[in-house]
């Protein structure tokens, strides 16, 4: 299985061990096929295109390897036209962008991004939420936005105060709460992606491969393997609508 490295918490190392949702979710797909397990972490790439590229068509320029099946891959239809050469199902839930915020600061519920006018706000540099506050009155909210390196590093700054709010993937907001802190999912209008299915990606030519792994994962939703999987991680779960 390709994961992505230090991605907390999806796949990630804790005590000199790999661990986190996707890593349990290779597991339980392995047992379900009768084999064993084994991951090869990957960085990101600049998009999609180049992760499936290096991890499930051809692999990296240098060193690496072409990997069984690919976990945490967006099921798009335009990205599975673009990318002939790749399998993409077993969708096994559905992410989208939230805000974590602290209690203290609003008290009575949680901001929208109209409170970043005001108020600082972190995000993960380059990504959804960043492009999306970026974009928002001509970037009347860019003088409030902090950026980090990750969503988790956002979360830390919250938690010291540094920020008043954190805007990114509701998974790793979840994951990144304390007592202090809090988080819900308003209205986002002109956000074009606010929801996003995530699922494996195979290469064309081990399509039998992908309707095992497709299996496995239905069988897990069913039985609700995977919802407690996402519990372990204090996460909440929403199915993938199929």
């Amino acid at each position: 299985f390709a994961v992505y490295d230090d991605f907390a918490p999806y796949s990630f190392e804790k005590d000199g061990k790999l661990v986190g949702v996707d890593i349990d979710l290779g597991h339980m797909i392995a047992k379900f096929l009768g084999v064993e397990a084994r991951f090869y972490k990957t960085g990101a790439g600049e998009n999609i295109d180049a992760d499936l590229r290096n991890n499930v068509i051809k692999g990296p320029l240098i060193g690496g390897q072409v990997s069984n099946v690919m976990l945490h891959v967006p099921y798009n239809r335009e990205l599975a036209c673009r990318n002939e050469q790749v399998v993409m199902n077993g969708q096994y839930f559905n992410e989208k962008v939230a805000i974590a915020y602290s209690k203290a600061k609003y008290p009575d519920g949680g901001p929208t991004p109209a409170y970043f006018r005001f108020d600082k706000v972190g995000v993960e540099n380059d990504s959804i939420s960043d492009f999306y506050l970026t974009g928002i009155r001509g970037g009347m909210l860019v003088p409030n936005m902090v950026r980090y390196k990750s969503t988790l590093d956002a979360m830390d700054a919250l938690k010291k105060g540094e920020v008043a709010a954190v805007m990114g993937p509701l998974g790793q907001l979840e994951y990144g709460l304390d007592d202090s802190t809090t988080v819900h999912s308003p209205p986002l209008p002109g956000l074009g992606l606010g929801v996003w299915t995530l699922g494996v990606a195979v290469r064309h030519n081990w399509r039998p491969l992908s309707y095992s792994v497709d299996d496995a994962i239905r069988a897990g939703i069913e039985d609700g393997t995977i919802k407690n999987i996402f519990a372990k991680y204090g996460l909440s779960y929403t199915p993938p609508e199929w």
